[in-house]
């Protein structure tokens, strides 16, 4: 009984073993641990987006806009809200995608650039120029092919005090590669109230119209947009930790409760009205219906 008891304690603690070493072999790589899932790669550990909404963009940080004139941030607000992105010109990938994701998803909505919003695009590598902003300028201006869009969509270059104070206030993280010669970062716009205030981060490259306009009305406090607007934003609530819009269940079963209700009453109105005609028409000889 012995024997068999300890060749079962035996199995077992073999059969741990494999497992152990099936586990650890997993995480080998070329003799390399690999990293732990909740680790970010050593070139991104400072790579990254943290939210900080209604958080107040600094208006005095001065920057360079594509003329070479000096200019704050604080020129841009007080009018509309703002769509603030933060690119690089030299970008050989995602920055690229960014801005042509952006003047698509504004070709779609019907706010124009220059008039119901503007647009402020900043380079965060202090190296870039006024010249190369006006490159950029001339090239998505373009593409978005509206009238006034000149006006209205900026494209800055700054020292690095004023790019750190920005990228900072809005939680923006990136980090340089020396080997590359690039800046390792994410990307998202940023919706900002008329007073400069952070109001929405939308992530990625594409960027859905339906958001972008819904952000934009809720940033303006409703000053553009129109009843349809008034109503989406009841219906649908913005997640920050998607970035996007979801539908509010709740918001929407009201509003069909309430319409049902308006319906049935213009109903019951209509057939009184109908019941009331029929009793007052006269019949022949004078006498009324009863």
């Amino acid at each position: 009984m012995n024997r068999k008891n300890n060749s079962i304690s035996l199995a077992c603690a073999l059969s741990a073993l494999c497992l152990v070493s099936v586990a650890a072999s997993a995480q080998m790589n070329n003799g390399i641990m690999s990293p732990p899932a909740n680790m970010r790669p050593p070139r991104l550990e400072n790579v990254g987006i943290e939210q900080h909404l209604d958080g107040q963009v600094p208006p005095d940080l001065t920057f360079r806009d594509e003329t070479g004139k000096m200019v704050k941030l604080g020129d841009y607000f007080g009018r509309k809200p703002i769509i603030l992105n933060l690119v690089y010109y030299n970008c050989t990938m995602l920055c690229g995608e960014a801005l042509a994701g952006l003047s698509s998803a504004m070709r779609l909505i019907k706010f124009d650039v220059g008039n119901e919003f503007d647009v402020v695009t900043v380079s965060f590598d202090p190296r870039e120029t006024p010249e190369m902003a006006a490159a950029k300028k001339k090239d998505y201006v373009g593409r978005y092919g509206r009238a006034n869009a000149a006006a209205g969509w900026h494209f800055l270059t700054g020292r690095p005090e004023s790019i750190n104070a920005l990228t900072k206030a809005v939680g923006f993280q990136y980090q340089f590669d020396e080997k590359t010669n690039q800046y390792a970062h994410a990307t998202a716009i940023m919706v900002l109230t008329p007073q400069g205030r952070i109001s929405r981060y939308f992530y990625g490259v594409d960027f859905p119209p339906k958001d972008l306009r819904m952000g934009l009305v809720e940033a303006s406090q409703e000053k553009i947009g129109n009843a349809v607007d008034a109503v989406l934003l009841y219906c649908y609530h913005y997640n920050p930790e998607t970035g996007k819009y979801g539908a509010m269940v709740a918001n929407i079963l009201r509003l069909a409760a309430a319409a049902t209700v308006l319906l049935l009453g213009g109903l019951l109105c209509i057939l009184w009205k109908l019941d009331r005609s029929v009793i007052r028409r006269p019949l022949p000889g004078g006498a009324k219906t009863m």
